[in-house]
C-alpha cells in the first residue's frame, strides 16, 4: 500500500510505513493534509486508504475586504470583522451522531444523535468590489509615496447610507494571519479615534445657521490673523489672516478665528448639543466589532478653550465613520443616516431576510440649511479655496479639507511634525451620489512634498469620485439598456 501511495502523495514510501507503526490509533494512521481533489480520488482507489474532508475558509478577496469581512480561526471560529460579528449565524449549529460499526467499519445501527445540524447563513454585503479596488489601489499610491503610518478612506452612498468601499491600510493577507502584526488587524475606520480639524468646520457652520446664531449672509472679523481674550487664550490661523469674512469664506480659507467667534455666538450648550445630534461621542452602529465612540466632554466639563477650540477641530476626537455619517445627513439634506455594511441574510434554504435597521425618520437640520452649505459654501472650498486639487471637469465636487496636528502623548502640546491630512467630500453638489473620506495618517513631512490635508488627501479622494462615478454612470446605462431590452421582448411576445 505505501508503494501505491508514494507518488500520490509525494512522499517516501518509508515514510508513509513509519506513520502507519507509530500511530496509536489502530486502523487509523494520518498520512498527508491539503492534498488536491485529483490526488485524493486516486488514494481513495487504493485498498485500505481512506479520505477524509473538511471545511476549510476561503478568501476569494484576499486582502482586498480584510478589514470588513475579518478572518476565521482554523476550526472556523470568527476573530476578526464580519466573521466574528455573525460568528453565530454564519457556523450554523453542529450535530453528532453514534453508530454501532462492524470490523470493517461499515454501519451497522445508530446508537445516538446529540445536537440538530443546521448550515450557517451566506451574508450580502453593501460593498463594491469594483468601488472597493478603485479606493485600495488610489489609497496604496499616497499611502507609499508619503510613506504614512497609516490611511483610511470610505465611500458611502448619503441618500441610504450604505458603505460602498471602505479600506485600512495596512492590511494584511487574511489566510497567513499568524506573519501579521496584531496592530492591523483593526479596521482603523471605525477604531482609531483623532482629532478631526477642519472637516468639522462644515458642520458647526450648519449647526449654528440651523441654531440661527448666524445666518448665511453675516460677515465675521477674523482680526487679522489673531485673536486672544479671557477665558480662551490666543487664537491664531494656519498660515496668513483674514480681515472681514463672508460665512462662506470662513469656510472657503478655513479660518479658525472665524470658526471660534461662530463657537461663541453658538455658545456650548447649543453647541454641544448639535454636535451630539450629528452623533459625535456616540457609536455609528455599524455591522463591525471594536467601533469606538469618540470623544465629546459633557458640556459641564467645557470651558471657553472649548467653546473656542472645538469648532475648529481640536478638544474633540472622532472617527472615520463618525465624519462619513456626519456629512452624509448634510449630503443627505439634513436628514438622518445610519451606515451599514449589510444588505441582507441568505438562510439555507436560499430565502433572502433584507436585514432591519434603525428609522431614518426626521432631520437633524433644516434642509435649506444642508443644501446652502453643500452645494455653495462646500462647492466654493474646492472651486476657490483649500480643495482646489479636487476639482473635476465633469462633476461640481464639494468638500473640506483639514491638517491637524496630533498631540504629543503625555505633554500638554501638540507636535509640529505630525499631521492627519484628511479630505472629506461627495459629489455631485446638487444631488449628491457619493461622500468620500481619506484621511492619511502622519505623511513623512521631511520628504518636503507636503503634509496637508489639500495636498495629500484631496487628489485621491477626486481619484476615488470620478472612478466611482464614471463606473456607476456605466453600470446604470448597462441595467437601464438591460430594462429596455426585457421590456422591448414582453411587447413583442404581447
Amino acid at each position: 500500500m505505501a508503494t501505491k501511495l508514494s507518488p500520490i502523495v509525494e512522499m517516501d514510501p518509508h515514510e508513509i510505513r513509519d506513520l502507519i507503526i507509530r500511530s496509536r490509533n489502530p486502523g487509523y494512521a494520518k498520512i498527508k493534509a491539503g492534498l488536491d481533489f485529483d490526488q485524493c480520488a486516486r488514494a481513495g482507489r487504493i485498498h485500505g486508504v481512506g479520505v477524509d474532508s473538511e471545511w476549510v475558509r476561503d478568501y476569494p478577496m484576499g486582502g482586498l475586504t480584510v478589514h470588513v469581512v475579518g478572518f476565521a480561526s482554523r476550526d472556523n471560529r470568527g476573530l476578526e470583522g464580519l466573521e466574528l460579528w455573525y460568528d453565530k449565524l454564519l457556523r450554523g449549529s453542529s450535530a453528532q451522531s453514534t453508530y454501532l460499526t462492524d470490523v470493517k467499519r461499515r454501519r451497522v445501527r445508530l446508537e445516538a444523535e446529540q445536537g440538530i445540524l443546521t448550515d450557517g447563513v451566506g451574508i450580502i454585503l453593501t460593498l463594491d468590489a469594483t468601488i472597493q479596488q478603485f479606493v485600495r489601489d488610489e489609497l496604496v499610491k499616497q499611502y507609499e509615496k508619503y510613506q504614512a503610518e497609516a490611511a483610511v478612506a470610505i465611500v458611502a452612498e448619503p441618500k441610504t447610507g450604505e458603505i460602498l468601499a471602505m479600506v485600512s491600510l495596512p492590511d494584511f493577507d487574511p489566510i497567513d494571519v499568524g506573519a501579521t502584526d496584531p496592530n492591523d488587524f483593526r479596521s482603523r475606520a471605525i477604531t482609531d479615534w483623532f482629532e478631526p480639524g477642519s472637516i468639522i468646520k462644515p458642520v458647526v457652520v450648519a449647526i449654528a445657521l440651523d441654531a440661527g446664531a448666524v445666518n448665511k449672509d453675516e460677515t465675521i472679523f477674523c482680526e487679522n490673523g489673531s485673536y486672544s481674550g479671557r477665558g480662551f487664550g490666543t487664537i491664531s490661523e494656519y498660515r496668513n489672516g483674514f480681515g472681514a469674512l463672508a460665512l462662506r469664506e470662513v469656510l472657503i480659507k478655513s479660518s479658525n478665528i472665524g470658526m471660534a467667534k461662530i463657537g461663541q455666538k453658538l455658545g456650548k450648550e447649543r453647541l454641544h448639543d448639535g454636535l451630539n445630534r450629528f452623533g459625535f461621542g456616540k457609536k455609528t452602529g455599524i455591522e463591525l466589532p471594536g467601533e469606538r465612540d469618540g470623544l465629546l466632554w459633557p458640556v459641564s466639563k467645557w470651558t471657553g478653550y472649548s467653546e473656542t477650540r472645538v469648532p475648529f477641530g481640536q478638544e474633540i476626537c472622532v472617527t472615520a465613520m463618525q465624519m462619513v455619517r456626519a456629512f452624509c445627513i448634510l449630503a443627505n439634506g439634513g436628514r438622518l443616516v445610519h451606515p451599514y455594511l449589510v444588505e441582507a441574510i441568505v438562510h439555507s434554504d436560499g430565502t433572502v431576510q433584507d436585514v432591519k435597521r434603525p428609522p431614518t425618520i426626521g432631520y437633524i437640520i433644516k434642509p435649506e440649511v444642508a443644501k446652502w452649505v453643500v452645494s455653495d459654501a462646500l462647492a466654493g472650498v474646492v472651486n476657490e479655496g483649500t480643495g482646489k486639487r479636487a476639482m473635476l471637469e465633469k462633476w461640481q465636487v464639494f468638500g473640506k479639507t483639514g491638517t491637524a496636528n496630533i498631540a504629543i502623548k503625555n505633554e500638554r502640546r501638540y507636535s509640529e511634525d505630525d499631521y492627519i491630512a484628511s479630505f472629506i467630500c461627495g459629489a455631485p453638489a446638487d444631488d449628491p451620489e457619493i461622500v468620500v473620506l481619506v484621511s492619511i495618517h502622519k505623511p513623512n513631512k521631511k520628504l518636503g512634498l507636503g503634509y496637508t490635508g489639500g495636498v495629500v488627501a484631496s487628489p485621491v479622494a477626486a481619484k476615488i469620485i470620478e472612478k466611482t462615478l464614471t463606473y456607476r454612470e456605466k453600470l446604470n446605462g448597462q441595467r437601464y439598456a438591460a430594462r429596455q431590452n426585457e421590456h422591448g421582448a414582453l411587447s413583442k411576445s404581447n
